[in-house]
């Protein structure tokens, strides 16, 4: 279950964040952010299961 709202919240931000919070960035560098954050959050989930 958290793991479907994680992803959706990351879909919804990756997607629509910058219209919806008018985050402005030339160079997709939210983008490339929020990617980073998941992608590190998905990797610690992992490590602190076993």
């Amino acid at each position: 279950m958290i793991v479907a709202i994680a992803s959706a919240m990351f879909i919804f931000l990756f997607g629509w964040g910058a219209d919806y919070f008018g985050w402005d960035s030339a160079n997709s560098m939210i983008q490339l952010a929020l990617v980073t954050s998941f992608v590190l959050g998905i990797l610690c989930g992992f490590k602190a299961r076993g």
